[in-house]
C-alpha cells in the first residue's frame, strides 16, 4: 500500500512551514468483530525535500477501507509509510475514531527527523519499517 504514495519536491526547503491534511472521512474494519470502524486522520508536518502528493494520499487511506486494523496499528502505519515516503523533519498522525461500544479514542504518533527520529518527549519512534502481523 505505501507504494501508492507519491511526493513533488517542496520549493521552500530553507524554510520551516506546517502543512496539515485532514482525511474526515477514514474507514477501515475492526480485527475483532468485523465491523467498520470510522474517524478522522489528521496529518501534520513540517516538510524537508518533499511534499506529499494529495491525490496518491487520499488514495492511499482509502485503501484501509476493507483492512482489519486496530487504531494504535493503524495510526502508526499511516506514520511509518508517509516518514519513508516524504522523510519530513517532524509529522505527527492522529487518528479520531468515532464512538465503539461508548468509547471514543485519538492516537496520536509523531516523528522527529531532529531528535534522531525520536518523538516529541523522548517516546520510541515508529520505524522506517512496519512489522507485518504486529497486533496490540
Amino acid at each position: 500500500m505505501a507504494d501508492i504514495i507519491e511526493t513533488f519536491p517542496n520549493r521552500h526547503p530553507g524554510r520551516e512551514y506546517t502543512i496539515t491534511h485532514t482525511c474526515p472521512e477514514f474507514t477501515a474494519v475492526c480485527p475483532k468483530t468485523g465491523q467498520p470502524d470510522f474517524g478522522t486522520i489528521r496529518i501534520t508536518y513540517v516538510p524537508d525535500r518533499d511534499c506529499v502528493e494529495l491525490k496518491s494520499l487520499k488514495l492511499y487511506l482509502q485503501a484501509f477501507r476493507n483492512r482489519g486494523i486496530y487504531y494504535e496499528h493503524v495510526t502508526n502505519v499511516i506514520l511509518d509509510d508517509l516518514v519513508a515516503a516524504v522523510r519530513p523533519r517532524r509529522m505527527t498522525v492522529e487518528g479520531d475514531f468515532h464512538v465503539r461500544g461508548g468509547i471514543s479514542t485519538v492516537v496520536s504518533a509523531a516523528y522527529d527527523q531532529g531528535a534522531g527520529g525520536r518523538a516529541p518527549r523522548g517516546r520510541p519512534a515508529p520505524s522506517a519499517r512496519r512489522s507485518r502481523g504486529a497486533r496490540r
